[in-house]
């Protein structure tokens, strides 16, 4: 029989194999704007929140303040790389404006994650009460990450519209948090259960929202594409008429 550490340690790696997926799920969007050069209705809200999730997780997993929790500061490491190329791209292709609400937002996490570093590691001095500090605030990031997608909704139902909604974020989220889940039942462990658990509901609404919403998208979709396609031939035909009208001798009165 599988003991409950063997069963824990391998739904831990599949967890950050799962994680790694979900860090990388945000592609085709990335890819979208990439290709239009611009960022649109896209938020970078998902993405700086993510990144702050992954320095607390990572802060989490260091020696002096979590043992033994190589996985959790690796998978963190690489999350931290992956967002801020995301953001990056984001910064690129954003105006003026947005680029200084991400930049603001970008340092007061680096200022908040260096703060939490030094208080606890300077006045916690066990490993059990820093884990338990960064615990808690892990647990409240965690959720703020998780539920970032909805901070599009008013424009989705204003527009009935999911086109700049991730849909490949949310359905990680629903996974990761399932197999994150299923790790702090084997042995009970409420920092992770309690983000995850609140996770999978804000991951499942995302989903239902988003299949609310598809067909309609789908119809604005094609009906923006139709009218782009009507306006062109507009222009095309206008170009042709005015290349293809004599030209009338000019006569000079005498």
């Amino acid at each position: 029989m599988v003991s409950a550490d063997a069963a824990r340690t391998f739904v831990g790696i599949l967890g950050n194999i799962i994680a790694l997926i979900f860090f990388l799920s945000p592609m085709p969007t990335m890819i979208d704007i990439w290709r239009k050069g611009r960022v649109e209705h896209y938020s970078a809200i998902p993405y700086l929140a993510t990144l702050l999730n992954c320095m607390l997780w990572g802060l989490y997993g260091l020696p002096m303040v979590q043992p033994g929790s190589l996985l959790v500061l690796t998978i963190n490491g690489i999350g931290i790389v992956i967002e801020s190329c995301f953001i990056l791209i984001f910064f690129i292709f954003s105006d003026k404006k947005a680029r200084l609400k991400v930049l603001v937002v970008l340092i007061l996490e680096l200022i908040f994650t260096s703060l939490l570093a030094f208080l606890a590691l300077n006045l916690a001095h066990t490993h059990a009460k820093r884990s338990l500090i960064i615990g808690i605030v892990c647990v409240f990031f965690n959720i703020l990450m998780y539920s970032s997608p909805l901070a599009i909704m008013k424009l989705v139902i204003k527009t009935k519209s999911v086109e700049y909604m991730p849909f490949f974020f949310s359905l990680a989220t629903v996974v990761n948090s399932s197999v994150w889940i299923a790790y702090a039942l084997i042995r009970f462990d409420p920092i992770i259960m309690i983000p995850n658990g609140l996770g999978l509901m804000f991951g499942l609404a995302q989903l239902i929202i988003y299949g609310l919403f598809y067909k309609s998208t789908k119809r604005i979709i094609a009906a923006r594409k139709e009218k782009e396609v009507d306006l062109s031939k507009v222009v095309v035909c206008g170009v042709h008429e005015v290349e293809e009208k004599p030209n009338k001798p000019s006569t000079i009165a005498l």
